[in-house]
């Protein structure tokens, strides 16, 4: 066991869980998922309403996404990707203990820990917002070899060596496509980041997938599994987790190797 994975499984297990109290919407309130909020007390006499994707403020925080997202809401996405890539590569005869890998949109480090748990050998953490980073360092601060605050789209030569430098041999990325916090170049490029026959493993809403899709990854999508780019081991659809009037949200998950790079 890696010293990082010891230390993000000690975190985990001792970890206290900060008291909130939190409200959401009315179940009858449906509204688009990029949308959705709840309300959390801050104060004797105050409450302070925050969106599901004013990440700043969610990770700013401790403890509110993972008790609205995650304890509330039922998000299962985590899991689901990482168990995905854990058969796929079992399939193959390989072990996550060999992986380098890139989270993608990390976040405050959930996936990563999941990783970690599984024995993956290298993580690096990946986020556009330096909020995400902090909330790693306060929650999670042994799971990562490295967390890198870039934009992919606009990467400095020097953000592009270090990340080169790596030489990953996989991307994870949760829970973070389609709204435009991830836009397709950005996907691209760390795609790219990956050596060939590494392995990819993401998800997104199925609506992403369809054809009156408007974020470009269905194109995206459909063209690097029809052309080969990318060679499909595992697909899953299921229940992300429930939308704030109740209703189930459904994603798909996908694990395979990258062949070539996408151009």
């Amino acid at each position: 066991m890696t010293t990082n994975v010891a230390r993000a499984l000690t975190t985990a297990a001792t970890r206290p869980k900060p008291k909130l109290e939190v409200a959401l919407p009315e179940p009858g309130l449906s509204m688009q998922q990029n949308r959705e909020w709840c309300v959390v007390r801050t104060g004797p006499e105050e409450w302070r309403r925050i969106g599901f994707h004013d990440y700043d403020e969610l990770f700013s925080i401790p403890g509110l996404y993972e008790k609205v997202i995650y304890d509330i809401l039922q998000c299962n996405s985590p899991n689901v990707v990482v168990d995905l890539l854990d058969k796929a590569l079992k399939d193959a005869g390989e072990s996550m203990r060999n992986l380098r890998a890139i989270d993608l949109g990390a976040g405050n480090g959930i996936v990563g820990e999941l990783l970690a748990e599984r024995g993956t050998g290298y993580l690096v953490a990946v986020d556009i917002i330096k909020e995400a980073k902090l909330a790693t360092k306060r929650d999670r601060p042994d799971v990562y070899e490295s967390y890198h605050v870039v934009d992919l789209t606009n990467l400095s030569p020097e953000e592009k060596r270090q990340l080169a430098a790596c030489s990953f041999n996989c991307m994870i990325c949760v829970a973070a496509l389609g709204f435009g916090d991830i836009p397709t170049e950005a996907f691209t490029n760390a795609f790219n980041l990956v050596n060939d026959d590494g392995w990819i493993a993401f998800n997104i809403k199925e609506e992403f997938l369809g054809r009156q899709d408007a974020s470009g990854f269905s194109e995206l999508i459909n063209k690097v599994i029809a052309d080969g780019t990318l060679d499909i081991r595992m697909r899953q659809r299921y229940q992300h987790r429930l939308a704030t009037d109740r209703e189930p949200i459904y994603y798909v998950a996908f694990a395979g190797r990258k062949r070539a790079d996408i151009h």
